[in-house]
């Protein structure tokens, strides 16, 4: 994944010419770009997977003690890669 500018992170996928016809003619039904599109559809399978594990509530800003481990300057060189 490559850092884009202060929007995120670049992130690229393969899919089957097949895949890619559906994706296309589904976002324009929604009248959405295919990468807001695609976006939504991976949040929302990202909400429902990470509800399931109980995962969720685990954030920095949720626990202190993740916050401790997470924003320090060791772990902010994994930001870099």
């Amino acid at each position: 994944m490559a850092k884009v500018g202060m929007k995120g992170y670049r992130l690229s996928i393969d899919v089957e010419p097949e895949e890619h016809r559906k994706i296309k003619m589904a976002s324009a039904l929604c009248d959405e770009t295919i990468s807001s599109y695609v976006l939504e559809a991976v949040r929302e399978r990202l909400q429902e997977d990470l509800e399931y594990q109980g995962l969720l509530a685990m954030s920095a800003h949720t626990d202190s003690v993740l916050a401790e481990l997470w924003d320090n300057e060791k772990d902010s060189a994994y930001d870099k890669l």
